[in-house]
């Protein structure tokens, strides 16, 4: 009867524990979302930042629709490697923590070549590290120790 015990309170755990996981990685990515959202918010209409980028031979403006999505996209695309890692290695927290920061500092480099003028570049930065911080922060949170 004790062997059963502690093996009952282990799967329920387990079982409790992975629907808090997913929990905590979809607000994360939410969260993100809401941080470059709010960050444009305060650079657009409040702080009158043209926030624009170059895509090629054209320039675009970057609506808050474009932001929500590209760190919705981004948030997803992490926490899928990561729920990729965590299967296949036992140091997912730390391989998905150096291929995070790896595509954050390459996420930098666009708005550093594209931004239109001084401001949006600075603000597009801004916005690519908020999300960073957010996402890195909060999804390396829900791993196993």
């Amino acid at each position: 009867m004790e062997n059963t015990m502690p093996t009952a309170t282990a799967t329920a755990t387990a079982t409790t524990a992975r629907p808090n996981r997913r929990r905590d990685r979809l607000l994360t990515v939410l969260a993100g979302a809401a941080a470059t959202l709010l960050g444009w918010v305060v650079a657009v209409p409040l702080a009158g930042v043209e926030l624009a980028a170059r895509t090629g031979s054209a320039t675009q403006r970057v609506t808050p629709v474009a932001v929500v999505l590209s760190t919705l996209l981004a948030g997803l695309a992490g926490w899928a490697l990561l729920a990729l890692l965590e299967r296949v290695t036992g140091r997912a927290r730390t391989a998905w923590t150096v291929v995070a920061m790896l595509v954050l500092v390459l996420s930098v480099l666009g708005p550093l070549g594209g931004g239109v003028g001084r401001a949006a570049t600075a603000t597009l930065v801004v916005l690519h590290l908020v999300a960073g911080a957010v996402l890195i922060t909060g999804l390396r949170r829900t791993t196993a120790r």
